[in-house]
């Protein structure tokens, strides 16, 4: 998932959508009578869990086989579970190994309703950007729409996503391997935590922007006990207010001495091949410049390069950043 979600209510996507909403209604009617419910609900009434979340209270199947996420499947597969379909975005590439058999079922903030009805799930499960879809979605099958306000509450999407499961108890051992993972690396970098400061940089085709504290990367760096530079050390609500934005600031060429500290991460990441292009020429261009060159992690030759998973928002991207910070702090020389 991105770092960003955009709550599209437009009545051009309705009216793509308007044939699915139909054939939906005709089903639920042929299948049901004398209820509210389409026959899918009626199967599972009889052994269901109710769950809260932010569209109302959804009776969660027990024993669900058919799950669909409208969001990466990466949580999901953290907790043991495949998905029959999922979006598959950019993210995706680093754990394709455990996608084989799901279903592509779209783009980031806009999956594709007719391949949902097509894969006949038994639970759907998503976040709250796609509201919109509710209505659709709750006739083809239990959909359970979790609060996603930005990719710094990645834990707590997790953590809820284990309960709506029915996988509460495993989704506290993978967390507790997380941090586990961070002790571990704590240990390992001893003195050293508390001397380096660590900065979070994405070059944009248009801008270059710093992640902050409460951003996904950021809060890893902080269970990671990793100091950040003061002008990354905002919170979520802090920077709401000064930038606008709960977790990055925007920045100029002129002002690159703000992304500067003892090490850096960067990244390009866009979603077609023309914005990563351009993205890339800019970061390129960044690195000629005489001011980048003066930075200290420059000079030090403490600039890393980190792929987009960075900006994730799921567990197996928490993860990878871990293995980056033993990879570049621990195992670099």
């Amino acid at each position: 998932m991105n770092d960003s979600y955009i709550r599209i209510k437009s009545f051009t996507r309705w009216l793509r959508f308007s044939s699915v909403i139909f054939f939906t209604v005709l089903l639920a009617v042929a299948c049901h009578r004398g209820g509210s419910l389409p026959v899918n609900y009626q199967s599972t009434n009889a052994a269901c869990r109710q769950v809260e979340h932010t569209a109302g209270i959804t009776c969660v199947p027990d024993k669900f086989e058919r799950l669909v996420t409208l969001d990466d499947a990466e949580n999901a597969i953290a907790l043991g579970i495949k998905p029959l379909g999922a979006v598959i975005s950019h993210f995706s590439s680093f754990w394709q190994d455990q996608l084989t058999g799901v279903k592509n079922i779209g783009t980031t903030g806009e999956p594709n309703l007719e391949s949902i009805l097509a894969l006949k799930p038994d639970l759907i499960v998503g976040s709250d950007y796609q509201l919109d879809i509710y209505p659709i979605t709750s006739k083809i099958a239990p959909t359970v729409l979790l609060k996603f306000e930005h990719s710094g509450q990645w834990k707590e999407v997790f953590t809820n996503t284990s309960v709506a499961l029915g996988k509460k108890e495993a989704g506290q051992k993978v967390m507790e391997n997380y941090y586990r993972r961070l002790a571990d690396f704590k240990q390992k970098m001893g003195n050293n935590l508390s001397k380096i400061k660590v900065s979070v940089v994405r070059v944009y085709p248009d801008k270059i922007n710093l992640y902050l504290l409460d951003s996904f990367c950021g809060t890893i760096l902080q269970d990671a006990g990793l100091s950040r530079p003061e002008s990354q050390n905002f919170t979520a609500s802090e920077a709401k207010k000064l930038f606008n934005n709960q977790i990055q600031m925007s920045i100029g060429n002129e002002l690159i001495e703000q992304a500067d500290g003892d090490v850096i991460f960067i990244w390009t990441a866009e979603n077609d091949a023309k914005g990563n292009q351009t993205a890339q020429y800019k970061l390129e261009q960044l690195k000629l410049s005489p001011l980048w060159k003066n930075l200290k992690a420059v000079r030090e030759n403490k600039v890393y390069l980190v792929p987009q998973y960075w900006i994730g928002s799921g567990m197996l991207a928490a993860n990878a950043i871990i293995d980056d910070l033993f990879k570049y702090l621990i195992d670099t020389p």
